[in-house]
């Protein structure tokens, strides 16, 4: 295998390791009692009572830290009984002066508390304006919902295919309560835990699917926040269930890292005549997206690319193969979780979740040959219907879907920075620009050479800077 290559591989997956290891065990165990659903620990929640929070006690390996136990009713609504605990950790400056600082991991599927020690380092130049708090939102952490087919064949992606023994079997797992982990049930828990926190106003930093969840909090209750960073941004309209935004997206991301580092190739033309010949358009974005975690350069994958349009694409197997071996654990990212939200959440070719699963997939086959290559760049119409997300879905049983906000409604009259990175291919910045059109007081910052996470992953201190100067801005 040529050298480069291997290199990369043996370093991606220690990234990957390395950004799901990075967990510290700060909350208390989450425990299973009585009747409760798991993560119930720390009593009952009660409709009649202001929110409170339970169990109180320093985080372990997390000095000026409490953690507790949030209880939130398993069904808003009021109709299923039931109590989830929620882990929580909370900055001890309870004064500090621009209130709390609500930070919303990504996922959807990771939890937030096992995060504060990382994070908090990152954001030190803030923290002593502003109290940090993180969650670990409903069915991640502790409480994750467990998936174990799903989990080992996706790990911590979006994008690599599942079969439709797994996720079938993970819906059944987790049965008729997994209706309960739309992000409309997260909003929820979160203003909860707002009074709970006995904040009248809170502001949100979310990365990833954190910024959908920050959009849809601000959507919900437009009069409890402050301000809004939304770092590597998910539109609010989640509306590109086919992926085609990050597909189209490729071509620029991989001529910009090729240009950047003097490559020589034509990493587009390469992509393209390897999607012609192999047909893995699917397992090659999803390569991408994981890829870009330890590279934003693409060195290693351009140069793959580029030996297997030419008829060797050892290399590129192997990396698609590393990219691939994801061990990640549910506790770290829930696929269960992931599935159910997403699908929830989203809107698809067939309609919503509440559609007939038996009409999917041919309707899903009509919009993928009503495709062109303008809409899918250098991938084909097959890889538009084959990504993990998007199957998960496909497959995942009839449910009845939340009520979404209108799709052209605004967020808030609040200051918004959208923040991203020029080679991000999970969240690109198309998404970015198309939240900005419903942002009527957003501030946009790109970091240039930088892929997902600015905050916590990019080289450059220039989006951390940008957030330092938003957060104490006046």
């Amino acid at each position: 295998m040529h050298r480069s290559t291997r290199r990369a591989a043996a370093l991606i997956s220690a990234a990957l390791f390395a950004l799901a290891g990075s967990c510290s065990s700060a909350a208390p165990d989450s425990r299973q009692d009585g009747g409760r659903e798991p993560g119930a620990a720390g009593g009952t929640y009660d409709k009649g009572r202001r929110p409170a929070l339970a169990d109180r006690a320093p985080c372990a390996d997390l000095p000026g830290y409490t953690c507790a136990t949030l209880p939130v009713p398993l069904d808003h609504g009021g109709r299923v009984p039931g109590t989830l605990g929620l882990q929580v950790a909370m900055a001890d400056n309870a004064d500090a002066p621009k209130g709390v600082l609500m930070l919303l991991t990504g996922g959807p599927g990771q939890p937030g508390v096992p995060f504060v020690k990382r994070l908090s380092e990152k954001l030190k130049p803030v923290l002593d304006d502003y109290r940090l708090v993180m969650v670990d939102q409903r069915g991640t952490g502790g409480a994750a919902l467990q998936c174990p087919q799903l989990q080992e064949e996706m790990g911590s992606s979006d994008l690599t295919p599942p079969t439709q023994q797994a996720v079938t079997d993970c819906a059944d797992a987790l049965g008729d309560k997994r209706r309960f982990y739309a992000t409309a049930d997260t909003v929820a828990d979160l203003d909860l835990l707002r009074r709970a926190l006995r904040e009248r106003k809170w502001t949100l930093d979310g990365v990833s699917y954190g910024t959908f969840t920050a959009e849809r909090y601000a959507l919900a209750h437009p009069g409890k926040v402050r301000r809004l960073v939304l770092d590597s941004v998910v539109p609010q309209t989640l509306d590109d269930p086919m992926w085609l935004t990050p597909m189209r997206a490729t071509a620029r991301i991989l001529r910009a890292a090729c240009a950047a580092k003097g490559c020589g190739t034509d990493p587009v033309a390469d992509l393209r005549e390897v999607v012609r010949t192999y047909g893995n358009g699917a397992d090659l974005l999803a390569m991408l997206t994981t890829y870009e975690f330890f590279d934003p350069d693409y060195e290693a994958a351009i140069a793959a690319l580029h030996k297997a349009a030419r008829g060797d694409a050892s290399d590129l197997k192997e990396l698609i193969e590393r990219t691939r071996q994801d061990d990640t654990p549910a506790e770290q990212l829930s696929q269960g979780l992931h599935a159910s939200t997403l699908c929830l959440d989203g809107r698809f070719p067939w309609g919503t979740t509440d559609s007939p699963v038996e009409g999917r997939a041919a309707k899903l086959a009509a919009a993928a040959e009503r495709l062109t290559p303008r809409d899918y760049g250098p991938y084909d119409a097959d890889a538009a219907q084959g990504t993990g997300s998007l199957l998960q879905c496909l497959w995942w049983p009839r449910e009845p879907v939340p009520k979404a906000p209108p799709a052209g409604r605004k967020l808030p009259e609040v200051p918004v920075l959208l923040l991203g990175g020029d080679r991000d291919l999970s969240t690109p910045l198309e998404w970015l620009y198309e939240q900005e059109k419903l942002t009527p007081r957003g501030e946009v910052v790109v970091v240039k050479g930088a892929a997902h996470g600015i905050q916590s992953r990019a080289a450059s201190d220039a989006g951390r800077q940008a957030v330092y100067d938003f957060l104490l801005r006046d």
